[in-house]
């Protein structure tokens, strides 16, 4: 049987997408499609409204911590100024106690600060150990590479003549 032509796989393959989307509309694809995007829109529009409530819930929640750092602040200097007032009365009660806390603090410093530096000196000494260690050992790794075969016939003769 000889087909015209235009008859070629191109019509055919226009044929059964005609055929296909007929049956689509037929079945009501389209609508479902439609519903499934309409369904899509509500969750969207839903998780909005979320989204503006919570916006709103924290705008509120802003405003009632701006007014409690507020008071905080007031609290603060309320207490920087009752802290004033009593620093300037212990001073003038006890003025030698305070020095001798000065000197008794400035002491404990020192000691930190000696206990610091020995510390210091250690670890320094520690991690300059390490590292001669590292470098006899990079060293000894060279030199065996190098001079391996020789050390190990050196050291055979050596052990020959020490045993004879």
């Amino acid at each position: 049987m000889y087909l015209p032509e235009w008859m070629d796989n191109s019509f055919f393959a226009l044929v059964a997408l005609i055929v296909f989307l007929g049956i689509a509309v037929y079945f009501g694809v389209p609508r479902i499609i439609g519903q499934m995007l309409d369904k899509r829109i509500k969750q969207i529009g839903d998780e909005l409204d979320e989204a503006k409530r919570l916006r709103e819930e924290a705008a509120a929640l802003l405003v009632e911590y701006e007014q409690k750092r507020v008071s905080a602040e007031k609290e603060a200097e309320e207490i920087v100024t009752a802290a004033k007032a009593d620093a300037e009365r212990m001073t003038a009660e006890a003025q030698t106690a305070l020095e001798d806390m000065i000197t008794r603090r400035t002491k404990a410093v020192e000691d930190k600060i000696a206990q610091a530096e020995a510390q210091a000196v250690t670890e320094v000494r520690s991690r300059s150990a390490d590292l001669a260690i590292e470098a006899a050992r990079v060293m000894l790794t060279d030199q065996v590479a190098k001079k391996g075969n020789k050390l190990v016939e050196e050291a055979i003769k050596d052990v020959g003549s020490r045993l004879n």
